[in-house]
């Protein structure tokens, strides 16, 4: 009789499952922190693309309030524009339909990394706009703010005016017939006063602005948006 042989089935050893299970959990941390890299990256491009387009929102509303600015011929001898770090505040005609127009201070503010929009009443009685400007510069108004846009770290502000830009320091007023102390701050120069018999000396006379250069600067961005808007440019 020929000797019967019994098959043998010979399995994986404990070591080849330690070396297979260890490939693998390799492959999978690779992985996992490729998927990681690309959800973060989407993440950080989602959040930059909509802080970009807050910017862009605030703009327009900036934009729409310096066309409507009431310039010299409107306001005289009162203040419409006032800028300084981290704010401004102007003073815009409403026109609503069948009414007349009407005037309004409208206030920008960095108020704890954010960019806030206030305004006040529309009026046509000039002294109650007295008292809604100083209202608005004294940060005494009560009315609501708005909030444009979250995580602003800073905004300057510039003014054009005998054409330059001129950044506006703390507690600028870029009215025209303000002190020459306050116009300094934007780097221009008001003729003085000369005495009597002498010859006045050549300095040019500081021009009502014409132009607002506004740069926000994002929290997490390196480089701040800037957009220039005309004043009175409708």
């Amino acid at each position: 009789m020929k000797p019967m042989y019994r098959l043998r089935m010979r399995g994986f050893t404990l070591v080849e499952l330690l070396v297979a299970i260890s490939i693998l959990a390799i492959v999978a941390v690779l992985g996992w922190r490729g998927l990681d890299g690309i959800v973060r990256s989407r993440m950080a491009l989602t959040q930059q693309m909509e802080t970009t387009r807050g910017m862009q929102l605030a703009f327009a509303q900036m934009q729409s309030d310096c066309e409507h600015i009431a310039l010299r011929d409107v306001m005289d001898q009162r203040p419409y524009l006032l800028a300084s770090a981290n704010r401004f505040t102007v003073v815009r005609e409403v026109f609503a339909e069948n009414q007349p127009a009407r005037l309004q201070v409208v206030a920008y503010r960095i108020v704890d990394g954010v960019l806030v929009r206030r305004e006040s009443i529309p009026t046509r009685d000039m002294l109650q706009l007295d008292a809604l400007w100083q209202a608005q510069i004294s940060d005494t108004d009560t009315s609501g703010a708005v909030a444009l846009l979250p995580g602003v770290a800073g905004m300057t502000i510039s003014t054009w005016q005998n054409n330059a830009w001129h950044q506006a320091g703390t507690g600028t007023d870029t009215n025209a017939n303000n002190n020459a102390n306050n116009n300094a701050g934007l780097g221009t120069n008001i003729q003085g006063s000369t005495p009597q018999g002498q010859q006045a000396p050549n300095v040019p006379v500081a021009s009502d602005p014409t132009g607002l250069m506004v740069a926000l600067q994002g929290q997490a961005q390196q480089v701040p948006m800037t957009k220039s808007f005309l004043l009175g440019g409708i």
